[in-house]
């Protein structure tokens, strides 16, 4: 039998990805509210905003009255993105002590995305890097289009191991690999750590799967068996893929969670609190519920329907 870790850490990203994928924009109070009671449900590493312009993300807006005003459990880590300076300056301001910088592992992505190369954008997260590190704030990275770009296609498995290797070099204390499309299977899962790992402790890694394809599961479960003991993942799979439309994001915490604690995997979250809280935020946002397990649960059933 292959073996996998007993404990499971979820970073759950719902506040930050899953909202700012989401077409509308909730009030500040919802926004709150369901970064309470995630914690409330035993999560103890939550994405609770993003300090960027509002221009570009309206749904992050305001995140630092989010912050500020957040009733905090003891134990609980609630992070911040801050692509630059300003941002992490704000965070700080708003009593954030883990922040999170986020570069691509395609060329063509990353000039897409924020219109500069990898190597100028690792260049640009140095110094927030250095700010943050003098400022006692931990910082986690994010590494993007680890399994596939929408724009160039196939990602070498060296560039991905690459950017990984210099954002811990930078003081990242872990760097979470991401399939943004959702177009990895569980063999190139595999291969991408591998690679990762050659160059990086897997103590040090975290995966971010998307569900576009209906593989996040399987590639979850590909990462375990690599003693992979850390996966993000969004309540109610909030965040739809921008690529591919009508397609899933996110995959749902509560799906992982009724996973991990399937295969006998700790992780300390109360998945029926949890599951109340997806189909809360899901009326919330007037969406459907993209979780199978809460959707499975028949909690809300009624109101989506009716919806």
């Amino acid at each position: 039998m292959i073996s996998t870790p007993d404990n499971v850490r979820i970073v759950e990203v719902g506040p930050r990805d899953g909202l700012q994928n989401e077409p509308g924009t909730l009030r500040i109070d919802d926004r709150m509210d369901l970064i309470e009671r995630l914690a409330d449900s035993g999560l103890m590493h939550i994405e609770a905003g993003s300090f960027v312009s509002p221009r570009w993300i309206p749904q992050m807006a305001d995140s630092d009255r989010v912050l500020q005003g957040l009733k905090r459990r003891h134990g609980v880590r609630y992070t911040a993105l801050t692509p630059n300076l300003e941002g992490l300056r704000r965070a700080r301001d708003a009593g954030v002590r883990e922040v999170a910088v986020f570069a691509a592992a395609s060329e063509a992505f990353s000039q897409k995305n924020i219109n500069c190369g990898i190597d100028e954008s690792l260049q640009r997260f140095a110094a927030v890097c250095e700010a943050a590190q003098q400022a006692g704030i931990a910082v986690r990275g994010y590494v993007s289009c680890a399994m596939g770009c929408p724009y160039q296609g196939p990602v070498p498995t060296t560039e991905v191991a690459r950017v990984t290797a210099v954002l811990i070099s930078m003081g990242c204390y872990e760097v979470s690999i991401g399939d943004t499309i959702g177009t990895g299977t569980p063999r190139q899962v595999q291969q991408v750590l591998e690679r990762c790992m050659a160059k990086t402790d897997a103590s040090q890694l975290a995966v971010h799967f998307h569900d576009t394809y209906g593989q996040a599961l399987a590639n979850i479960l590909a990462a375990l068996q690599l003693d992979i003991a850390t996966v993000d993942s969004s309540v109610a799979g909030l965040g739809g893929c921008p690529y591919a439309e009508g397609a899933s994001g996110n995959v749902s915490t509560e799906d992982v969670v009724y996973m991990l604690h399937g295969m006998g995997i700790e992780t300390g979250i109360d998945l029926e609190a949890l599951i109340q809280t997806g189909h809360w935020i899901c009326e919330r946002l007037q969406r459907h519920n993209l979780s199978r397990v809460g959707l499975a649960s028949g909690a809300g059933t009624a109101e989506e329907e009716s919806s």
